[in-house]
């Protein structure tokens, strides 16, 4: 998934270092017994599973026969769980012109309930491994396990459980395509609004007229051992009380050392284009290291973001974290 960092802020704890720099410092977490919760129980394991299915599909990268199985896939796990299955096919342009052929994969849960949550994240993977260190290999697609897959993973078992135990709120939940055939780092010209081409286009024309909800949480690399969430600075600007409830309910749950109480860069994401299309308040759950060069994990957009690396206690806290607010928040 494309990253542009366009700042480093701390939200509690602000130090320059000797280059005069802004540095991010983790809050500390006070330790706590986690609270009791009737929320249902969300399964790591068959979220793990939903990740490993898709990537063994290949790279999901549009326009290929992988892509198109997977999305079939999706689609029907949906309808499996019973949503209201809606498929967005669309013909968009990549930033050197390729067209690609698109498909926001969506599920509705109580369509007809006027209060909602939409829960989304990205399907496809990149097409290109642009920050592998072997540069024989920036225009290999990667398997985007946690780039992509962990995300989708993570949401078809918040799908499946919201199919067997209904929530108050209607749940609609987004698979995104073409999020990560953005501008590549070998490519000197870069084109603005190039990612997140499936969003943008949704925004554009909602699976329904007039599509508004609550609030939207967007997953993204929520896979990845020992990942670290910080406040995504989008996030806290047009959706500051929804931030702190996840934050807090992970916080709740015992899941502090993944949900970091302090902020992190402004990032180019799926929300970004929810928020200013639909003008729905939106939060950007996404794995954040601020001592890396990237501000991501080091094996984003390279071969290596594969299944080693994905990782069932992050998973697990993520999606209990997203069940606690769906049912009790």
């Amino acid at each position: 998934m494309m990253r542009l960092l366009f700042m480093l802020l701390s939200f509690a704890l602000l130090s320059c270092g000797s280059g005069g720099g802004e540095k991010v410092t983790k809050s500390v977490e006070v330790k706590q017994q986690p609270v009791t919760t009737s929320a249902p129980v969300f399964n790591a394991d068959s979220a793990y599973l939903y990740v490993e299915r898709q990537v063994a599909f290949g790279p999901r990268v549009p326009n290929s026969a992988a892509h198109k199985a997977c999305g079939d896939y999706l689609a029907s796990e949906l309808g499996r769980f019973g949503a209201k299955v809606y498929q967005q096919e669309a013909t968009l342009t990549a930033y050197d012109g390729t067209k690609l052929e698109a498909r926001n994969v969506i599920g509705s849960f109580d369509p007809d309930n006027d209060k909602r949550i939409l829960l989304f994240a990205h399907w496809d993977s990149r097409p290109y491994a642009d920050h592998d260190p072997d540069p024989a290999h920036h225009r290999t697609p990667i398997d985007g396990a946690d780039d992509g897959a962990s995300g989708v993973g993570a949401l078809l078992e918040i799908a499946r459980i919201v199919g067997q135990t209904a929530p108050a709120t209607g749940i609609d939940i987004i698979f995104f395509d073409a999020e990560d055939y953005g501008t590549p780092e070998f490519v000197d010209t870069y084109t603005p609004d190039s990612w997140c081409l499936g969003a943008q286009f949704w925004a554009k024309n909602p699976h329904v007229p007039n599509y508004s909800a609550e609030y939207g949480i967007l997953l993204d690399m929520v896979g990845g051992a020992d990942a670290t969430f910080f406040k995504e600075r989008q996030s806290l600007k047009a959706a500051a009380p929804i931030v702190e409830m996840v934050w807090g309910a992970a916080r709740d749950l015992g899941y502090g050392k993944y949900f970091i109480n302090a902020t992190g860069g402004a990032i180019t994401d799926d929300h970004q284009y929810v928020i200013s299309g639909r003008n729905i308040p939106c939060i950007d759950i996404i794995n954040y290291d601020p001592d890396s060069r990237t501000g991501f994990a080091g094996y984003w957009h390279t071969r290596k973001d594969n299944m080693e690396n994905i990782d069932r206690q992050t998973l697990k806290a993520v999606g209990q974290t997203l069940l606690e607010v769906i049912y009790n928040r």
